[in-house]
C-alpha cells in the first residue's frame, strides 16, 4: 500500500511540474488579474461563466456512448487523402481592396481598410500540446504560409483552446505582429511565449477599442476556454466585432446558439460579412457548438448580409461526417435565402466586389 502511495505522489508531481514547465501549457491570470475580475457579473468563484447557466457534464450513457464512437470510429470522419491548399494569390491579399482568406477551421486573414488582422492564427500541423496525440490537420503543416504573409497588423484570438491558440504559430509569428488583441487572461499565454506585454490589448465582452482607425470590439459567445488540467475558464472567450470604413464584419468565435447573437446584431449589425462557427457539433454538447442549421440562424440573428461557415475544413474535433457541416449549410441557406460563401482553402475572396460567388464543391475529393 505504501509503494502505491508513493507511486502516485510522484505520479502527481511530474504532472504538475509538466503542466506548469512545459510551455505550450500557457500561464493562468494573476492573483491580481482574478482579484480584478470579480467585480464582472460573468466571473464566479474564480471561473468565468457564461451568460446563461451551461453545463459541460455529460450522463454516464452519453459518456459510453461517445467512448464506443471513438473506437468504432466513424464515417468519412476524415477525408480520404491530404486536402490541397489552393495557391494564395498574395497579390491579392498586399493590394488596397478589403479581402478575406481562409486557411481552414477558424484561421483567417482579413485585410480591411489597408490593414492587415489575422484572426485565431492556427496554422500548425496538429490541434493538441504534445505531436503524439490529437487531430491532424487536413492540409498538413502550414507553418511556412507565416513566411509569406506580409506584415501583420494585429492578431486576434477568440479563445485559448489548441484548435484557436496555437504555441508553433504564435512563436513564428510574434515578430512580424504590430499587435495582439485577445479576451480577458489570455495576454498571460502570450507574454510566456515572448510576446511583449506592450504589444497586447485584452477586451472584456461588450469593449471597443479603436485600432488604427478599425473599430475592434470582443462580444460574447457562449463557450469555454481552458489548456491545461486545472485552469478550465480561467481566460475569457468571444466572437469579434471589426468595423471599418466601408466593410462591418463580424465573427462568432466557438460557441452554442442562443439569444447573444440577437443582441450583436442590434448593437452593431447590419454586417457586410459574418463568419460563423457550424462544425464539431454534437447533441452531448450542443451548447458548445451550433449545428449548421443554428449557424445560418445565428447569421440572420446578427443581421449579416454574407455569411461564411468556419470551424470546419481543418481539424476532426466530433463525430459527423467532415464535409456534413458545408452540406448542412448550404441547404439551411437556400431554405433561409442566405448568400452562403464556400471558398477554397487559401483562397481569397474580395470583400468589395459582388459576393455571389457560385459554389465549387471543392471538398467532394
Amino acid at each position: 500500500m505504501i509503494y502505491l502511495f508513493i507511486f502516485l505522489v510522484i505520479l502527481f508531481v511530474v504532472i504538475t511540474l509538466f503542466l506548469n514547465l512545459y510551455p505550450v501549457f500557457g500561464r493562468t491570470p494573476s492573483k491580481e488579474q482574478k482579484e480584478a475580475y470579480k467585480k464582472f457579473n460573468h466571473y464566479d468563484n474564480g471561473r468565468f461563466i457564461n451568460q446563461v447557466p451551461t453545463n459541460l457534464k455529460m450522463s454516464l450513457f452519453d459518456t459510453f456512448s461517445m467512448m464506443k464512437e471513438s473506437i468504432s470510429g466513424g464515417v468519412n470522419r476524415t477525408p480520404a487523402s491530404q486536402i490541397s491548399v489552393s495557391a494564395i494569390n498574395w497579390n491579392k491579399i498586399n493590394s488596397k481592396e478589403n479581402s478575406l482568406t481562409w486557411f481552414g477551421h477558424s484561421a483567417f486573414l482579413l485585410s480591411i481598410d489597408n490593414k492587415k488582422i489575422l484572426i485565431d492564427p492556427m496554422l500548425g500541423p496538429i490541434a493538441s500540446p504534445v505531436s503524439f496525440a490529437g487531430s491532424k490537420r487536413y492540409t498538413g503543416d502550414l507553418l511556412p504560409i507565416i513566411d509569406k504573409m506580409p506584415p501583420i497588423d494585429a492578431v486576434l484570438i477568440t479563445h485559448d483552446h489548441y484548435d484557436h491558440l496555437d504555441y508553433p504559430s504564435i512563436r513564428k509569428l510574434k515578430d512580424k505582429v504590430g499587435h495582439f488583441i485577445v479576451p480577458l487572461g489570455v495576454s498571460n499565454h502570450l507574454i510566456r511565449w515572448g510576446v511583449p506585454k506592450e504589444k497586447i490589448t485584452e477586451l472584456n465582452w461588450w469593449d471597443e477599442t479603436e485600432f488604427q482607425g478599425l473599430t475592434v470590439v470582443l462580444t460574447p459567445s457562449k463557450h469555454f476556454s481552458g489548456r491545461g488540467l486545472f485552469n478550465r475558464n480561467s481566460t475569457l472567450w468571444g466572437g469579434w466585432v471589426i468595423l471599418g470604413k466601408n466593410t462591418r464584419f463580424y465573427t462568432s468565435g466557438d460557441g452554442g446558439y442562443d439569444e447573444h447573437f440577437k443582441e450583436i446584431g442590434k448593437k452593431y449589425g447590419p454586417f457586410d460579412i459574418t463568419l460563423i462557427e457550424g462544425g464539431q457539433y454534437d447533441r452531448r454538447w450542443s451548447w458548445v457548438h451550433m449545428t449548421p442549421e443554428e449557424a445560418v440562424q445565428a447569421h440572420l440573428d446578427v443581421t449579416g448580409k454574407n455569411m461564411m461557415l468556419i470551424h470546419w475544413g481543418g481539424f476532426t474535433l466530433a463525430y459527423h461526417g467532415w464535409t456534413e457541416p458545408i452540406k448542412r449549410a448550404l441547404k439551411a441557406a437556400r431554405e433561409k435565402e442566405v448568400n452562403l460563401i464556400a471558398p477554397e482553402i487559401g483562397e481569397t475572396v474580395q470583400l468589395d466586389s459582388d459576393l455571389h460567388i457560385p459554389i465549387s464543391p471543392w471538398w467532394d475529393l
